[in-house]
């Protein structure tokens, strides 16, 4: 296979202060910046009173702080340009902002005095639990959206992972100032995150800041927090009846955690069976051959103890059985067929074109660097994971798919 042409990065950088906190800075040629702080908090770290507090708290944390009000923290990035965001996810919570390089000490000051400051002031907090109620409300109007999450709670179910990020209604209610600054207590402190730069940014004067800014947070030592054993996966078989035009179905099964070498040919497999290409296998038998759909697609995700595989496509409710057909003889045949070494060739090549076609998106990009640094402790160039991909063998592809794709192995989920 050619060669591609390296991703024209610099090499990254890496600092901790004494608290515990550590930088990871990663320079770029680029008038925009990024950074922020990603914290070892999500949804499966929350209490059984708490559901959808770490989302709750991401909401919150812009509200206030000892010496700022929501209106002053809107405005600061606001007014240069700059933008101030966070998501939520079961396993982390990101703060972060996007600027013009110049204006990097005003992001890091502000994200600073966010992440330790703020007071969840209670005048605030009924309109914004209002906010996040008509989220989930908007959420549950999309069922190839909620699909997803209803899917994790069939297969992790009665386990932190299978809760609901945004929570539910009748909880938030009942949340308080108190309650969101025990959380943050609890997972907002030093040894517990990392504080990403992607720009063009000399580390020297990213640590001075970090340093005049953080060097005076305590330190604090945290219990290991995720000691919840994974209940057994046993294959779950649901429909759900909804008022809805289509048939939304999701097929799939446990898979394998963030460290696990088979991740990379899980992440081909999915790539081959529904990745973003029009030309993915599944897409071509359903909706290019037979327009039994609109869309199509293969999915992973990978915790830090678990992983989830999934295929998800909606069609009419009359096709279901065709289509349900469809895709357990694709899952089969690879189960079965080895893949040509021609193949697999093709295969590749077109996962690493992807990958290198995402890398123009430095937002994603830092994004990706901080999950990985927060978990890993280190950060793969693009280099690196593309000579995994390359390393894969038909051999390693037909026993991920063995393990994963027997049928009695999956699980499934339909809203009809």
């Amino acid at each position: 296979m050619k060669k591609l042409a390296p991703i024209p990065l610099l090499q990254y950088n890496t600092y901790t202060l004494q608290n515990g906190l550590r930088i990871i800075h990663q320079p770029i040629l680029s008038n925009i910046a990024y950074c922020g702080f990603a914290v070892d908090a999500g949804t499966r770290d929350e209490q059984a009173d708490e559901e959808g507090m770490a989302h709750f708290v991401e909401h919150l944390i812009f509200k206030g702080t000892q010496k700022r009000k929501a209106w002053h923290i809107l405005n600061r990035m606001e007014n240069v340009g700059g933008d101030l965001n966070a998501y939520t996810n079961k396993e982390e919570t990101v703060i972060y902002s996007a600027f013009l390089t110049e204006h990097f000490g005003r992001a890091f000051e502000l994200l600073t005095d966010i992440v330790f400051h703020s007071i969840f002031p209670e005048n605030e907090i009924e309109r914004e639990t209002e906010v996040i109620i008509d989220e989930i409300q908007s959420y549950e109007d999309t069922p190839s959206d909620l699909i997803f999450d209803d899917f994790e709670e069939l297969i992790f179910r009665d386990h932190p992972l299978g809760r609901n990020i945004l929570g539910k209604p009748d909880l938030l209610k009942t949340f308080r100032s108190e309650n969101a600054a025990s959380f943050t207590s609890r997972f907002y402190h030093p040894g517990n995150m990392v504080f990403f730069v992607w720009g063009n940014l000399p580390f020297k004067q990213v640590v001075r800041w970090a340093e005049k800014l953080l060097g005076g947070v305590p330190s604090y030592i945290a219990v290991d927090k995720r000691h919840t054993i994974l209940p057994i996966y046993v294959p779950q078989k649901l429909t759900i009846h909804k008022d809805t035009h289509q048939a939304h179905v999701m097929i799939g099964s446990r898979a394998y955690n963030a460290y696990d070498k088979r991740c990379t040919a899980l992440y081909l497999l999915c790539n081959i069976l529904g990745g973003p290409g029009m030309n993915s296998r599944l897409n071509v038998i359903l909706r290019e051959r037979r327009g039994l759909v609109y869309n199509v697609e293969a999915n992973m995700t990978s915790y830090t103890d678990t992983g989830v595989f999934c295929i998800y496509f909606g069609t009419d409710p009359e096709d279901l059985s065709t289509c349900m057909r469809l895709v357990l003889r694709e899952l089969k045949r690879l189960r079965d067929v080895k893949m040509t070494p021609l193949q697999l060739s093709m295969a590749k090549k077109q996962l690493i074109g992807q990958i290198g076609v995402s890398f123009d998106n430095n937002e994603n990009n830092a994004l990706g660097m901080a999950k990985t640094f927060l978990h890993y402790n280190k950060y793969e160039s693009p280099e690196t994971l593309f000579h995994r991909i390359e390393q894969l063998t038909p051999d390693d592809l037909l026993q991920v798919a063995n393990e994963l794709f027997a049928e009695d192995y999956l699980s499934t989920l339909i809203y009809q």
